[in-house]
């Protein structure tokens, strides 16, 4: 087959909708896991706080609790475009601010405000994801995800890279309202795109609530449902623990913030770039079940270069080859983490059911992020307990269960969209 074949399907205005739509969506929440902790670091703050500063991303877990509020009511500009609008305003505001105060003396302000910024991310999302999930169709659903997903790693480099150069040249409350001006494209995406097709919003906030749940339950039957819901929580379980302090492990080896940064750059964007667009291109032929087995097997097996550049151990002086397997590693990361986030929120979009978006939506990707806000609260406390050795061994053993699980939920030789989501259909 040609390669403007393959590419062909990438070429539309709706995939580079998809590209907008998940850098705004990464830009804060990497804020979150890269730009703070090192932040916190340079300001002394202690490891173990800065392990349970992770308990502030709480309201991605939650955002399903209020999704049915954007549902039922319909802001100016429109019922997905005025959401995602106005809480890119938020989301700008928040970053720009919270680098006005010290960590080290305004620790409960600092946290207040990364609380309001992740409320406002987390809202985003449930915008975001139903936009997505009601602008592509059927055939543009597992491409559009990938891209979504490959922009959304890619934003990790604004405050995971050039955030972090700029932080050893500039004072940090610059570094934050230069970071906070990358919000800007997403609110121009949000003013220029058109309001997907109008549907009749829920009667009533009741209606808004049980419904997309009793949906749900219905189509799947519980015990089903109950499986699907423990694999939300346990696939990304692994690495989402293994990088809960990445940043901060770089520079415990040794690795300043323009190492980092630097890196950083030049080796996740390509894998970033590259093993998102084949991911989706990959995903049309083989289909989701079968790219979360593949992606998810690439998943587990990356978290070990965390192990090994743990073994090589903290550097005095960073040579030609601490700089090589540093790279090595993000650029395994990136890759291995970003395919398999691509066929996972793909698996979620066609789990939920048309009618039911935001609700649905916010209610699996909460699931999904549970480990990310709770168990990695815990992530500063295991390393100074095991190690980082140790600590990323054990992560490499937390990413079995969701494999395993796909046995129940994604079997390798199901139908292309998915056993999971044509039972009880």
């Amino acid at each position: 087959m040609p390669l403007s074949a393959w590419l062909r399907p990438l070429l539309t205005r709706r995939m580079l909708i998809c590209v907008f739509t998940g850098f705004s969506s990464g830009l804060p929440l990497f804020l979150l896991l890269q730009l703070m902790p090192v932040w916190l670091k340079s300001a002394d703050v202690d490891l173990k706080t800065i392990g349970f500063m992770a308990l502030v991303q709480f309201p991605f877990t939650w955002k399903f609790l209020w999704a049915p509020l954007l549902e039922r009511y319909t802001p100016p500009l429109g019922l997905r475009r005025g959401w995602m609008f106005f809480t890119q305003i938020g989301l700008f505001v928040a970053i720009g601010c919270i680098g006005e105060f010290d960590p080290k003396r305004d620790i409960w302000l600092v946290t207040l405000l990364a609380v309001i910024l992740a409320f406002c991310a987390a809202t985003q999302d449930i915008a975001i994801d139903a936009f997505r999930r009601e602008i592509l169709t059927d055939d543009e659903m597992d491409l559009g995800n990938s891209v979504h997903v490959s922009a959304y790693r890619a934003a990790g480099l604004v405050p995971g890279s050039l955030s972090l150069i700029l932080a050893d040249r500039y004072p940090w409350d610059q570094v934050f309202w230069i970071t906070a001006l990358f919000m800007l494209p997403g609110m121009i995406m949000a003013l220029m795109v058109r309001e997907p097709a109008v549907k009749t919003p829920p009667k009533n906030l009741r209606a808004a609530c049980v419904l997309p749940f009793q949906e749900f339950m219905q189509r799947l039957g519980w015990r089903h449902a109950l499986c699907i819901f423990a694999f939300l929580v346990l696939y990304k379980l692994g690495d989402s623990f293994a990088t809960a302090l990445s940043s901060v492990f770089y520079m415990e080896m040794g690795f300043s913030k323009t190492h980092i940064g630097l890196i950083a750059k030049h080796a996740a964007l390509w894998p970033t770039i590259i093993g998102g667009m084949l991911g989706g291109l990959i995903m049309v032929r083989i289909g989701v079940n079968r790219a979360l087995w593949v992606f998810g097997v690439v998943q587990l097996v990356t978290i070990l270069g965390f192990a090994w550049l743990a073994d090589i151990g903290p550097q005095t002086e960073i040579r030609a080859f601490n700089l090589a397997a540093l790279a090595l590693v993000i650029s395994a990361e990136y890759l291995g983490v970003g395919l398999g986030a691509a066929a996972f929120i793909a698996f979620i979009a066609r789990a939920t059911h048309p009618a039911y978006t935001a609700t649905q939506f916010a209610l699996f990707t909460g699931l999904s992020s549970m480990p990310r806000t709770l168990i990695n609260a815990t992530a500063g406390s295991m390393v100074e307990m095991l190690g980082w050795f140790d600590f990323f061994l054990l992560c490499t053993a937390l990413a079995v269960p969701g494999m395993l699980l796909l046995f129940k939920v994604a079997p390798w030789g199901a139908a292309v969209k998915g056993q999971a989501m044509e039972r009880g259909s």
